[in-house]
């Protein structure tokens, strides 16, 4: 029997792609069986955004067949955290759908009826090997330089060996016969793909738990769920041969491909937590913006046609491609998601972020009840300039909220300088006799307090900031001083006086 190639010819996949733009239907496949990495985030970012480009259908499916390590807490994050992004799906585990169940561990039958078709039509066969006999395989093959794959050893076994070793109480797993065939498909991204069957070997479709492989699964579940375009990372490369032949032998046709690089940490390997921070609830957490990660995300790796960097989420979706998806993998830069950060919070109605700091405030101990809420929007509009994170609220408390007062060291330095104590009792004595400070009358009173003290620039300002909010560095004195009050700050500029 001669080699010959599976191939997707560049008119066939012309006119598939074509055909299928009409009804777009994608998915996004997490296994639950920890945090959501924001590498997978970007997968189901560009899942869903290819579908509303297309006016598609976006689909949640759990592939949950490695019941040691899934768990539900799993599934719920990855819910949550999806939802948090500003992802939704149209079908998933967690509400009803013409192709559900949504979960694989609820799939069973469907890949059982298809496992033991193959295996009658004599594609697949059963496997007897120990996974001890597999990986002393597998080492001496790497020992002679040589790529690890299954010998076939139990391709040729009689019925009456398997007869023998079943009523022995051994339990077989499928393996899928490969066979001479060499898989070529077109990748939306990378171009023409091709694959020699000698690199691929006789894999494993049902495990002898009875629980589907992922190779197997994945096609099952994609053809039946009518997906049309398959969007994952290009570690998924080498499954997509082993997958195209499967479909072939149970006779569907298959999806489109699109496999994007994968995220590289500054370091050019993998990202990973040596990197630091590489799950979605992570990013969350430290106050970063949805509409910010998701901004930084699709970025990475596409650039829209109008070079913009600060995009809505309704441009990004009418600009969206993949075909201008680079093929060279994207380099994480935090710095680049700290500035976008920074930006939406500027953006933010002082409402708004009020809300969104409320738990960072109750995080630092303070009760949601005693906030005032016409205040702490003025504090959020005061602060926006000065946050990169949401979570940095908490170095600012001290200036706004009297339990959380102290000076730092820095201040406590300016603050026990001799000519910065002159300068401060001077101050004091002035604001005593003056009305309530005002961001209108703020002009006038630093005049006077210009005159009155014979300091200007740093040399007023350094001790009084020092003096008010009990650091050096801050938001914009103009601003704080008036929403402090002045009864405040008399108080605080005692408290400064009385230092030892």
């Amino acid at each position: 029997m001669g080699i010959f190639a599976l191939t997707i010819s560049p008119w066939t996949f012309i006119f598939f792609w074509v055909k299928m733009t009409l009804s777009v239907r994608v998915r996004f496949a997490p296994a639950p069986t920890g945090l959501l990495h924001i590498g997978n985030a970007r997968t189901a970012l560009f899942n869903h955004l290819f579908a509303e480009r297309h006016s598609g259908t976006f689909i949640l499916r759990i592939e949950d067949t490695d019941a040691e390590r899934t768990t539900e807490a799993s599934i719920d994050h990855i819910l949550e955290d999806l939802q948090w992004l500003g992802i939704r799906w149209k079908e998933g585990p967690d509400r009803d759908g013409p192709h559900g169940p949504y979960r694989q561990s609820q799939r069973a039958s469907f890949y059982r009826e298809y496992t033991e078709r193959l295996l009658k039509e004599g594609k697949a066969y059963k496997c007897f090997c120990s996974n001890e006999r597999l990986e002393a395989l597998r080492k001496e093959q790497l020992s002679k330089g040589k790529m690890p794959r299954y010998d076939g050893r139990c391709r040729s076994l009689s019925k009456e060996e398997i007869n023998r070793m079943e009523s022995e109480g051994q339990r077989p797993a499928l393996r899928f016969h490969v066979g001479r065939e060499n898989v070529v498909f077109e990748d939306i991204i990378h171009g023409r793909m091709r694959f020699e069957s000698t690199g691929i070997g006789d894999f494993i479709i049902l495990r002898s738990d009875g629980m589907a492989a992922y190779n197997f699964a994945c096609v099952v579940d994609d053809h039946f769920m009518n997906i049309t375009h398959v969007i994952r990372g290009e570690d998924h490369l080498s499954n997509t041969p082993r997958q195209i032949l499967i479909y072939r032998a149970l006779g569907w046709d298959p999806p489109a491909f699109a496999h994007h690089p994968l995220i590289l940490g500054p370091d050019r390997s993998p990202l990973s937590k040596r990197h630091g921070a590489t799950a979605v609830s992570q990013y969350r957490e430290e106050g970063f913006l949805p509409e910010a990660l998701v901004n930084y995300l699709v970025l990475l790796g596409w650039t829209p046609p109008s070079g913009e960097e600060i995009l809505p989420l309704e441009k990004i979706v009418n600009d969206f491609s993949l075909n201008a998806i680079s093929k060279s993998a994207p380099i994480f830069n935090r710095k680049k998601l700290e500035w976008l950060n920074s930006h939406f919070i500027r953006r933010k109605e002082e409402d708004r972020l009020s809300e969104l700091l409320i738990p960072y405030l109750e995080k630092a101990g303070l009760k949601r009840g005693d906030l005032d809420r016409n205040r702490l929007a003025k504090i959020s509009g005061l602060l926006k300039e000065n946050l990169v994170l949401l979570s940095q609220v908490e170095d600012f408390l001290g200036i706004f909220f009297d339990e959380k007062f102290f000076f730092d060291d820095e201040a406590k330095t300016v603050l026990l300088d001799p000519e910065n104590r002159k300068t401060l009792r001077i101050i004091l004595n002035v604001l005593e006799t003056s009305p309530e400070i005002t961001a209108d009358r703020w002009p006038s009173l630093l005049s006077e307090l210009e005159e009155k003290t014979g300091k200007k620039g740093k040399t007023l300002l350094a001790p009084l900031r020092a003096a008010t909010t009990g650091k050096t560095k801050g938001p914009e004195l103009a601003k704080t001083v008036p929403l402090l009050g002045k009864e405040r700050i008399i108080k605080r500029l005692k408290m400064a006086l009385e230092l030892p």
